[in-house]
Parts: structure tokens; C-alpha cells; sequence
């Protein structure tokens, strides 16, 4: 379009569909917009009480995208699913802070508690834990309620958290008489229980550094301390399912004997469904009227991530010491991707934020020659 077809950033704000009225299995081609206008636009298209997925080609474009409605539309409860920030078959976990965030926005979007979730393309492929996961694992300590603190142990423990001296980190606890610290996954700040008896006495944060009390609270959520059960029942699965997954003898792979020695090894997520029975998607936590927004070209990204996996597979898939899974098995194909949104609302953002429809911004700058220098 010529800039003399340019059309003023009201205008295109003016045609936004009302998200309520995109019927399922409808799709919707947005105008393109330059610049930060996509965060006004999607500020204006949430709507509170409703889910809308915002898949993003560009992984730095959900984090901008998260800052900006931030400003935009702080009433609105917006969400990052953030990536494990780990190549596919890494040798590593994903630090914990990554975790605890993505945790926490999965229990946000399971509970409805989220308006806008904004998901890297490649993050949405991934094969996660079943949302029944989630719920089995979560539990919350009151105020004033009676603590078995040999009950909390166990129940900490099948959470997958690290009984610790000092609390430091997500996914820690620590029993010292009378006082329970607990550093829940998602949380920003650890928790003292402080018992009287076997009463809740108080609850407060406090800081892991100095190890000083901030301020007090009624209430706490604890998250699993993992995106995969680790009690004996599901190494038991893992087990069973490497033995059918994997040809050889098992007990070679340094992998498969720390999971049955109770250890979880760097590198253990890509294994993760072995754990369960079914795997989900981020589509099985999102409400069924949740609305999903393509933000430039998601095709392109999903291409593009699955040429890296098969090469990285290709690669690494001839280590009989480590082996490793199949990319289906872990990822989504960019097939199962596309059936999975066929039958919600559906926008998109154009491919190509270069293309603007939008006016450029008029000159407004300061004119020192003129009687009224501002008069721009």
C-alpha cells in the first residue's frame, strides 16, 4: 500500500473485531501495525474474564509484548509462558526461575485467571505434563490451620522438593523446630511458617540472601517442584517406558540409573513423557473458548524449529549411553499444531511487521525560527 493509501492508527484501531463475537473456527486477518501499535491493539482486543493465547513468532516479541500491556492495560491479567531456554536434547535443565514462571502461568491459565497468555511459537510445541498433573500436585498451607509437619515432609517431598539447611531457591523447604521455611514454585519471594504447636501461627516472606522477614501473608499456594512427578511410582513408569522406548540394556545409561536411584539428571526434561501415560499440549490447559492470536509469522518459526530438532536429533540419536527420543515425541508437528487451533477463534497479525498501514508520526519537532516554536 502507498503512503498516500496510509490510513491513521484510530482508524485500524476503529475495525478491531470485539473478541467475544469471533465465533469458533472463524479466522481473521488483522491489519499489519508498526511498532509497538500491535500491544495497543491487543490491549483493546482482550477482554477480562476471557482467554486469549497470543502465539508469537519471535520469542522477544512476547516479552515486549508483556512489558507493554503491562503499561497499556494494567487491569488485565497477562501472562508469559516463557521457553526452558535450552536447545532441544541439552544436557542441562532449565534453571528453576524458568520453572517456577512457567508453573505458575499454567495454573494460571488451568484456574481461568489469565486474560492474555503471551507463548514463544517453538514453547507452544512442546508436549507438557496433563493438566490433571497440576491439580494432583498443588496444595495450600492457611493461617491458623493444624500442619503435620511429618505429613508436610512426605507431601513435599512427592512434590519433588529438596529438603535444604537454608531455603535459597524455588523448589526448596527446611524443617528447624518449630519453623518451616518454604520457597514455592512460582513465587517470588520464600515463606517462614511459624508453628505453635501444631498450629499456623504466621506466615511470612522473608528474604533468601539476608534471611530477614519482609511482610506477612494468610496464605500460601505450593506448586510441584518439577513439570513431572519424581515419587516411586512415576520412576517406576519411567522405567518401564525406557525399557520399551530405548533398545539395549538400560542399566548402560547414566540417565536411566540416576532416575532409578532417586536422582533426576541434567538434561531430564526432554524425557519427560516417559513419566506419564499422555502427554498434553498448551491447547489442553487453555479454556475452550479461549480465542488464539498468530503474531507474525508462526508458520515460518515452526518450520524453522523443526529443521533445527531434526538435525540436532540426527546428530546425537547414535549416543547408545544417552539416547534420545524422537522429536514427535516431544514436540508438536506443525500438522498437529494447526488442528489444534482449527476449531477456535482464530486472528493473525500479518507475517511481516515492515509492511504498515499505519501513518507515519507527522514532524513535530521543535521549530526555533518561528514566533510560537512549538506550533507543531
Amino acid at each position: 500500500m502507498s503512503a498516500s493509501e496510509s490510513r491513521p492508527l484510530p482508524a485500524l484501531l476503529a475495525e478491531l473485531p470485539v473478541l467475544s463475537a469471533v465465533r469458533p473456527g472463524q479466522r481473521i486477518e488483522l491489519a499489519p501495525l508498526h511498532g509497538s501499535a500491535d500491544a495497543l491493539a491487543l490491549a483493546q482486543l482482550a477482554q477480562p474474564g476471557r482467554t486469549l493465547a497470543v502465539v508469537s513468532a519471535d520469542p522477544l516479541d512476547a516479552q515486549r509484548l508483556h512489558e507493554e500491556l503491562a503499561w497499556l492495560a494494567p487491569a488485565l491479567r497477562v501472562h508469559v509462558l516463557p521457553d526452558w531456554e535450552t536447545l532441544p536434547y541439552d544436557a542441562f535443565s532449565p534453571h528453576q526461575d524458568l520453572v517456577s514462571e512457567r508453573l505458575s502461568t499454567l495454573y494460571a491459565i488451568s484456574r481461568g485467571e489469565a486474560d492474555v497468555v503471551l507463548v514463544p511459537a517453538t514453547t507452544a510445541l512442546y508436549r507438557m505434563a496433563p493438566p490433571a498433573f497440576l491439580a494432583a500436585y498443588t496444595f495450600f498451607l492457611k493461617q491458623g490451620e493444624r500442619l503435620d509437619v511429618d505429613q508436610l515432609r512426605a507431601q513435599m517431598a512427592l512434590a519433588g522438593y529438596a529438603h535444604v539447611t537454608q531455603v535459597v531457591s524455588p523448589g526448596e523447604f527446611s524443617v528447624r523446630g518449630g519453623l518451616v521455611d518454604l520457597y514455592p514454585m512460582g513465587s517470588a519471594l520464600p515463606y517462614r511458617i511459624d508453628l505453635f504447636d501444631d498450629e499456623i501461627e504466621s506466615i511470612k516472606t522473608f528474604d533468601p540472601d539476608t534471611q530477614r522477614t519482609v511482610y506477612p501473608v494468610n496464605e500460601i499456594r505450593l506448586l510441584p517442584a518439577r513439570e513431572f512427578p519424581f515419587d516411586d511410582k512415576a520412576r517406576a513408569r519411567f522405567r518401564s517406558r525406557f525399557r520399551e522406548s530405548f533398545e539395549g540394556d538400560p542399566t548402560r545409561c547414566a540417565v536411566y540409573k540416576d532416575v532409578s536411584n532417586g536422582i533426576a539428571p541434567a538434561g531430564i526434561e526432554y524425557y519427560l513423557p516417559l513419566f506419564f501415560d499422555d502427554t498434553a499440549s498448551l491447547f489442553d490447559y487453555l479454556p475452550a473458548d479461549a480465542a488464539v492470536l498468530l503474531h507474525r509469522d508462526v508458520p515460518a518459526a515452526i518450520a524453522e524449529f523443526w529443521r533445527d530438532t531434526h538435525s540436532r536429533h540426527d546428530l546425537l540419536k547414535g549416543d547408545r549411553s544417552r539416547p534420545v527420543m524422537s522429536p514427535e515425541s516431544l514436540f508438536l508437528s506443525a500438522e498437529a499444531f494447526f488442528i489444534a487451533l482449527k476449531e477456535r477463534p482464530r486472528l493473525q497479525f500479518p507475517g511481516s511487521a515492515a509492511a504498515t498501514v499505519a501513518q507515519p508520526l507527522p514532524a513535530v519537532s521543535v521549530d526555533g525560527k518561528a514566533s510560537d516554536p512549538l506550533h507543531r
